[in-house]
């Protein structure tokens, strides 16, 4: 069972929700303006929680932060998850577990204490990433299209499965990209690029909202 929070945890919850700034937190007017609902809508997700790993899939500390994810993925594309954590493939031993932002420690969570103590002393490595990049979600009928402006990756779905999140580039700035459903996709660029990328594709996405698109 969960403790409950003092209330000097409380108050720090609530003096760091209140300090943050999301890299694209200054964009979200334009973002939602310039959305059209069904047919392309961008938003971001902030301030989700991101842990790099680095491990042996295989081995034992492999296994028992496995047992906290839900999973390692074994192959380039895949994610595995258990609930709210999902874990996306970097390479044959590195991975990037995302967690709702109430899993960090600072806000009373311990996903990345847990992840630490879990791998132990075995060879590897457990690092906070939350401030690294942010999550940008492109959906609707037309998200697809606006990707393919720029992405060299086939999108085609019979390809690129719902499930699947690949490193790729878009207008140039590396990202992961990570198809959550038929129509939806997440995109994590890093912080310092998270302007340009969001500017980028809400301009992709305006022939889009023209009243002359069917």
């Amino acid at each position: 069972m969960a403790e409950t929070a003092t209330p000097a945890e409380t108050a720090n919850v609530d003096h760091v929700r209140a300090a943050r700034r999301s890299p694209g937190q200054h964009l979200a007017e334009a973002f939602a303006s310039g959305s059209v609902p069904g047919t392309v809508t961008l938003t971001e997700i902030p301030y989700q929680t991101m842990v790099g790993i680095r491990v042996d899939r295989e081995s034992d500390g492999g296994a028992r932060v496995a047992s906290l994810t839900g999973g390692l993925p074994a192959a380039c594309g895949e994610v595995t998850g258990a609930g709210s954590i999902n874990s996306l493939w970097l390479g044959p031993a590195e991975f990037l577990v995302v967690a709702p932002e109430e899993a960090h420690d600072s806000l009373c969570g311990s996903l990345v204490a847990d992840l630490t103590a879990a791998l132990g002393s075995d060879p590897g490595q457990v690092v906070d990433l939350s401030a690294n990049r942010t999550t940008y979600e492109l959906s609707g009928s037309r998200a697809r299209a606006v990707l393919e402006k720029t992405c060299s990756l086939d999108l085609h779905p019979r390809v690129f499965k719902a499930g699947t999140a690949l490193a790729t580039e878009l207008a140039h700035i590396p990202v992961l990209l990570w198809k959550t459903g038929e129509e939806s996709y997440r995109v994590f660029p890093r912080a310092s690029f998270a302007d340009f990328l969001g500017r980028w594709i809400l301009d992709a996405m305006r022939e889009y909202a023209s009243p002359e698109v069917p």
